[in-house]
């Protein structure tokens, strides 16, 4: 048992060192023990200090309370509870507190300040929630008048988009009895209406828990999944938003506090299972069209999967896979040219083995990952049917959708007896569908080097057969792929070849063909890149193919079109043309020990030479290849694979490494196309991507290549390069890309000091690498105009000001420039610096003098300002000290000096010291006797 009054000054102790939970811990053990009222009414009044403190608002205006029921006029918890409400937006009963503050001690500036400023937030918020519900109510007049003509109903089913993305908006439409009109507006059938009420159910829900699970609970969960089941696309992705919106907001994406009311009616388990449970049932079900399919897909992808692996709990995916993995094979098994089949887009099964891979990539354990494989398994077997060959089929491509997700189940599918030989055995079916089905199957399992080699063995002279015989350009071009594939089985390893020489080129040019025909449809031009994606391992055939503009333009066009599936293999031929791939490095003493161990030693082909690359990618900036780029990071977040997005800033950096092309990659919208690239994806992908971004941002106008408010979003990518796990080059980029954004407005000078890119900066500045040091000094001497860097700078206790100093002493001319131009502006702006200058080194003024001795007249007149700074600085010792030196000597010969345009500035700068010196009266003018 405490003494709570030793308790109580044991907390006003932990309080006054800042340590505010051990404070708080004494209140509360304080509180326990307390028979006293009046006492006890000061504790809780300063255990409501603490919780302000701690930002903890309702416990804070609760506490408050407790004070202010043992004592009325307790003034201290009266304005503590006044603070608490007003963060917690309670600003009526805030102003009501401050009132009776105001009252008790009617002179206390404070509390009249206070209620000045409550006065008007109130006026200011009644006047905005009047004219929103006039707004909102006439837009619901305009809506509900059938007579009114169509376009004015659709302006105002827009408006209201618009008026529900603000929250005094959404809440009035709320409570006008919105969501009814809204149900009303979505059962017209026409498609304005139907997008306009969904986008502002979406805005009502966006940020609002407790406003999201009254509607889920009004317009039920059927009922939006019949919405998003329909076959329209635009309404599809309303629909998938809205879902998006709900989910974001009951799993987190609202920090109101709602105090004791969340326990009771915020549980938002029931309602998100019942989502869940909805969007599977979507996507097996026929009635549900091929958008609604992806969309459903889709939210699966994005929300059922942990999107941080340290979160223990992947219940969601264990649930799905119970639940559903058996629905999402089925949809990876659809044969579209077969009867009775689901509605499906070009990118559904690509969407569904995404999906299949993220569950996969989820599990936690063997135990999980084995039921998956079982689930699989079991599903697979129960379909091959020797009597019912669609079955058969139906299996064969859940196997293909399983390769193109998680490879290693379909791979160990592939494995079990008799399912490679079926494949086989398919290729020859007599039905073209079979052939299609097979050789598709047979494509995907020969990924692994020891299964292509199978394949070799048994299915090329196959493959070979059916492209030969066939009339059907789909199953023909099938089979060439299929070639293409096993072809390019060893990758860009020259001694690997598995055909003949001249065999892989041959392929080629038949892909390349295809690709050009305009007669043949966008599925199949499809194949045509994923032979390309194969053989363009081979140097030779990739310099025939960037050589052939036409096949160039028109890949690009097949990657801007619909099919979003084609982006994986549009991004590989990419990657092989760049050579932008991780290359192992070489060492020769490992190279001699493999041939006298009779070992292979992999071959680098003479055109995988660095001139031949460069060539390379200059072709493919002439054929447009950045646009084409742009517009496939734009594609759908699922199709869009983090090892995709990797790709892709792959090859932007390779595309970037000639300071020339980068105003080809800006013009063509590159600038604005790698920031999303730099901020998601791959740890390897977001580090090319921003090293491509630097590159860029370092040669060109920001307001260029990065328009608008894209400027501001560079900086955190560039900064994230500045770590030191970076490399050098990397490190150096990220420094002049800053280093140009620092000079072009106040905004982004500040937004870098945010991001907290000072530190980093700073220490690159005692970088011993010279490039490196300079680039960081020329940073710190565009930013010293920001009043957060010169407050560091006039900080005690650290050794800034004093490196800059000695780097102005430096030999190289580009690092005096910098250094100078930091000191000369930062002692323009903060005339204490240019006392602190003296006292950081004894060597400054043998520097200082240095500089304005320098034959280089940009170092030279940096010196001189610094001079005239430090004669401004209204230290007249200091002043006094710079003339009695042998400064003044300096000054007098410069100022002397006749007017030359090449030194001018210098010049005009030496005669503002010397006229400064006299106005302070430490030199006389010159007069010579009469």
């Amino acid at each position: 048992m405490g003494d709570p009054v030793q308790l109580k000054d044991e907390g006003n102790k932990h309080f006054q060192a800042g340590d505010i939970d051990k404070a708080i811990e004494c209140y509360t053990k304080a509180i326990k023990e307390c028979k006293d009222k009046k006492v006890l009414a000061v504790i809780h009044r300063n255990r409501s200090a603490c919780y302000l403190k701690k930002e903890n608002y309702t416990s804070a205006a609760t506490d408050a309370s407790k004070a202010i029921d043992f004592d009325a006029a307790d003034i201290k918890a009266l304005y503590r509870r006044c603070q608490a409400l007003e963060k917690l937006g309670k600003l009526d009963m805030a102003f009501k507190d401050v009132q009776r503050c105001a009252t008790l001690e009617p002179k206390n500036k404070t509390f009249l300040e206070t209620l000045r400023r409550l006065g008007a937030d109130i006026q200011a918020k009644l006047k905005t929630t009047f004219s929103t519900d006039s707004r909102v109510q006439n837009m619901f007049d305009i809506l509900l008048n059938e007579e009114m003509e169509t376009d004015k109903r659709e302006k105002a089913a827009n408006n209201l988009i618009v008026l529900s993305r603000e929250d005094a908006g959404a809440e009035r439409i709320f409570q006008n009895n919105g969501v009814p009109l809204l149900l009303n507006m979505i059962d017209t059938g026409k498609p304005e209406m139907i997008l306009a009420a969904i986008r502002t159910l979406s805005g009502m829900c966006t940020g609002h828990k407790a406003r999201a699970m009254a509607i889920v609970h009004l317009v039920g969960v059927d009922k939006m999944c019949s919405i998003m089941a329909v076959d329209n696309e635009e309404i599809a992705l309303a629909a998938c938003n809205l879902f998006q919106c709900i989910n974001d907001s009951l799993t987190g994406g609202d920090s109101r506090d709602y105090g004791k009311e969340e326990a009771l009616v915020l549980d938002a388990a029931k309602d998100l299972k019942t989502i869940l449970l909805s969007l599977l049932e979507m996507v097996a079900n026929k009635k549900v069209s091929g958008h609604g399919r992806d969309q459903a897909l889709n939210l699966l992808t994005k929300n059922v999967p942990r999107r941080d692996k340290k979160e223990k709990n992947n219940s969601r995916t264990l649930f799905t896979i119970d639940h559903g993995l058996k629905k999402i094979l089925k949809v990876c098994g659809q044969v579209p040219e077969l009867p009775d089949q689901l509605p499906l887009t070009e990118n559904t099964q690509l969407i569904a083995s995404v999906l299949l891979n993220r569950l996969y990539e989820d599990l936690t354990c063997d135990p999980e990952r084995n039921n998956f494989r079982d689930v699989c398994d079991e599903y697979i077997k129960s379909k091959i049917d020797p009597n019912n060959m669609d079955k058969t089929l139906h299996a064969i491509n859940v196997i293909s959708g399983l390769l193109q997700g998680p490879f290693d189940v379909g791979n160990a599918l592939v494995g079990h007896q008799g399912i490679m030989e079926m494949m086989v055995a398919l290729c020859g079916s007599e039905r073209e569908v079979d052939q299609m089905v097979a050789v598709e199957a047979l494509i995907h399992s020969s990924t692994k080097m020891s299964r292509a080699s199978f394949i070799i063995t048994n299915g090329v002279s196959l493959l070979k057969d059916i492209y030969k015989k066939t009339k059907n350009e789909k199953i023909k071009i099938r089979a060439l792929v299929g070639l293409c594939k096993l072809g390019s089985a060893g990758g860009d390893d020259y001694s690997l070849r598995q055909f003949a020489e001249g065999s892989t080129e041959k392929l080629a040019k038949q892909c390349r063909k295809w690709l050009c025909n305009p007669q043949i449809d966008t599925k199949t031009k499809k194949w045509a890149v994923e032979g390309l994606a194969y053989l363009t391992n081979d140097a030779d055939v990739k310099d025939d193919f960037v050589e052939d503009e036409p096949a160039l333009k028109a890949m690009f066009e097949l990657a801007k079109s619909r099919d979003k599936t084609i982006l994986y293999a549009v991004a590989c031929t990419l990657i092989n043309c760049t050579n932008c791939y991780d290359k192992k490095e070489i060492i020769p003493e490992l190279v001699q020990l493999a041939k006298f161990s009779k070992q292979h030693v992999p071959e680098q082909h003479p055109k995988d030479k660095k001139d031949f690359i460069e060539r390379r990618v200059k072709r493919l900036l002439k054929a447009g290849v950045t646009s084409a780029l742009a517009v496939m990071v734009k594609a759908d977040s699922s199709i869009m694979t983090d090892q995709t997005k990797e790709m892709l800033a792959r090859v932007f950096l390779a595309l970037s490494e000639d300071s020339k092309d980068r105003g080809t990659i800006v013009a063509q919208g590159g600038g604005k196309a790698l920031i999303p690239l730099a901020l998601e994806g791959t740890d390897v992908g977001k580090v090319k991507a921003s090293h491509a971004l630097a590159k860029i941002a370092a040669a060109s106008s920001p307001e260029i290549a990065f328009p608008g408010e894209r400027m501001y979003e560079v900086i955190r990518p560039l900064v994230n390069l500045l770590h030191t796990d970076r490399d050098g080059i990397q490190n150096y980029e990220a420094l002049r890309g800053l280093t140009n954004l620092a000079g072009f407005n106040e905004k982004l000078r500040v937004k870098i000091v945010k991001e907290n890119a000072l530190p980093d900066i700073e220490n690159y500045m005692f970088e011993e690498h010279d490039q490196i040091r300079q680039a960081a000094t020329e940073c710190m001497c565009n930013l010293v105009t920001c009043k957060e860097v010169q407050d560091r700078y006039l900080e005690d206790g650290n050794d800034r000001l004093k490196l800059l100093v000695l780097l102005c002493g430096e030999d190289d001319d580009k690092l005096q420039i910098a250094a100078g131009g930091a000191l000369a502006m930062i002692t323009a702006a903060q005339k204490k610096l240019c006392t602190k200058l003296t006292q950081v080194t004894p060597q400054w003024l043998e520097i200082l003098q240095r500089l304005c001795l320098h034959t280089n007249p940009m170092i030279q007149h940096r010196g001189i300002v610094i001079v005239f700074n430090m004669l401004n600085s209204d230290n007249g010792e200091l002043a006094k000290k710079l003339i009695e030196s042998e400064m003044l000597e300096i000054l007098s010969v410069i100022g002397k000096a006749e007017d030359n345009p090449k030194r001018q500035e210098v010049i005009d700068a030496g005669r503002a010291c010397l006229v400064r010196a006299m106005e302070l009266g430490l030199i006389k003018p010159f007069s010579s006797p009469s």
